[in-house]
């Protein structure tokens, strides 16, 4: 079954077949109505490669992520599922690309060969030269995070410096004068990361509005580094009662470490942080947290890109996202001694 079929079925030209799939041009309801009919009779399914020649598009948006470790986390996992649903209520498809060292020539395959009708960012650094290729390429693209120079054109992000600085408050409401921030691996501070970067940015920042001592590690994405990371905090700062997180994949670990410590949460120690719903919930007692909201920044993200590619001369989207954050279980004034 091919348009010219449907065409001769429903009694119209193979034109007017194409301008009611397409919406190019106006068709009446009564002939779209019976063509929508023969189709479905037909169980007629339009050829991509044909579409895709018509419409000047690939339908197919590229997702790039980086290597930044062995595997992908969690979260990034669930930016992935999310954007891969989003997309395919766009009706469009994705293809998954790494960049980074010697992945470099898969990302500039997308870029240069026009592969894609447009991109998408994860794990974007505070100068990120992705994106000013990206930017110079004039191939539409939205980044999930934003450069220090704003040459990410369309984003979509978290507020991982207020966030972050709302849970220190929140301890420092509660009594805490010591407070320690858990950030991700060093090597991504080194390299610029935007929210472990922002993250500790958003601590120094709050624990010197409220007067209070600060501690800052940073630990790998692993529980047994978290595990680590929190006895050895502990050891060589006793002092400290509160701690804040952005590093969702150590989280049991440092549960763990807190345990064998003798660290009761939240009697004798409180944790909070910025992380994913899933963690915060696994976590015992359930953490206070700022939810990361995985599925709306990729919603948000694949509806700005559709619209870039649709328009690609309209105004840059920024899209800052603060989520609340959810009072649960794991923080309370700090004991006394």
């Amino acid at each position: 079954m091919n348009i010219g079929e449907i065409a001769s079925r429903a009694g119209v030209s193979r034109s007017t077949v194409s301008y009611a799939l397409s919406g190019k041009r106006a068709v009446s309801d009564a002939t779209r109505r019976r063509i929508l009919r023969v189709i479905a009779e037909a169980g007629y399914r339009p050829n991509a490669s044909a579409r895709a020649l018509a419409e000047g598009r690939t339908r197919t948006i590229a997702l790039v992520i980086p290597p930044a470790g062995p595997r992908l986390t969690t979260i990034q996992l669930g930016f992935v599922a999310s954007i891969v649903a989003a997309a395919g209520r766009h009706e469009l498809d994705v293809l998954l690309s790494p960049s980074g060292g010697e992945h470099d020539r898969s990302f500039e395959r997308i870029v240069a060969g026009r592969r894609v009708d447009g991109v998408i960012l994860m794990e974007v650094r505070m100068r990120d030269p992705r994106a000013t290729r990206l930017r110079e390429s004039g191939l539409p693209f939205v980044a999930i995070g934003h450069t220090a120079d704003g040459g990410t054109g369309c984003w979509v992000d978290l507020d991982y410096e207020g966030l972050v600085a709302s849970c220190v408050h929140h301890l420092a409401d509660l009594g805490h004068q010591t407070i320690a921030l858990v950030n991700r691996p060093q090597e991504f501070l080194e390299l610029g990361y935007g929210p472990a970067r922002r993250a500790l940015d958003g601590f120094v920042a709050a624990v010197a509005a409220r007067g209070l001592t600060r501690i800052a590690v940073c630990c790998a994405d692993e529980a047994m580094a978290g595990e680590t990371c929190v006895e050895d905090l502990l050891t060589t700062h006793p002092e400290v009662t509160g701690l804040v997180t952005v590093n969702e994949a150590a989280l049991p670990g440092m549960e763990r470490g807190l345990r064998r410590l003798g660290r009761a949460v939240p009697g004798g120690f409180s944790v909070t942080g910025v992380v994913g719903r899933h963690w915060a919930e696994g976590f015992h007692p359930p953490l206070t947290a700022a939810d990361v909201p995985i599925a709306a920044m990729a919603d948000r993200a694949v509806e700005l890109l559709a619209e870039r590619i649709s328009a690609p001369g309209a105004p840059a989207g920024h899209v800052l996202l603060s989520p609340p954050i959810s009072l649960r279980a794991s923080t309370a004034p700090p004991a006394r001694r």
